[in-house]
């Protein structure tokens, strides 16, 4: 049985967009920069092709 590969290039900008969220945050809100993280996490994964 063949898996398709899915284009990851959304994902990796998603991920990309993220991380700039989170300095963003950190740099207005400081600790509230984890809540970013998830997002963090989740788009890597999937631009990595994990999840």
């Amino acid at each position: 049985m063949e898996q398709k590969k899915r284009p990851t290039v959304l994902y990796w900008l998603l991920f990309f967009a993220s991380v700039a969220a989170f300095f963003g945050v950190y740099k207005v809100g400081g600790g509230y920069c984890s809540m970013v993280l998830p997002f963090n996490v989740t788009f890597f994964a999937m631009a990595m092709d994990l999840m």
